[in-house]
């Protein structure tokens, strides 16, 4: 006796060819950069991050601080020259 299991077909999503990006829109510009220390200073507020993980993201948000604060001060001094 012997049993005949029907083959199942399962067919594969058919996915389009991502589109090819300009990479201008890539770029990350000095407003890209407030906004992630936006997001980093409201989710360590909320309790995003586990206390292990605060030193790393401390660091993290104080070197974008610390760029942040010399590209403003670059724009100060080009503005006045």
């Amino acid at each position: 006796m012997t049993e005949k299991v029907e083959e199942q077909k399962v067919e594969q999503p058919t996915t389009a060819a991502a589109p090819v990006q300009d990479p201008a829109e890539n770029d990350l510009n000095i407003s890209d950069l407030n906004a992630m220390k936006q997001i980093i200073d409201v989710a360590s507020s909320r309790g995003a991050f586990k206390a292990g993980e605060m030193e790393a993201v401390g660091k993290v948000y104080n070197k974008l601080s610390n760029f942040l604060a010399q590209v403003a001060a670059k724009g100060g001094q080009n503005g006045q020259s």
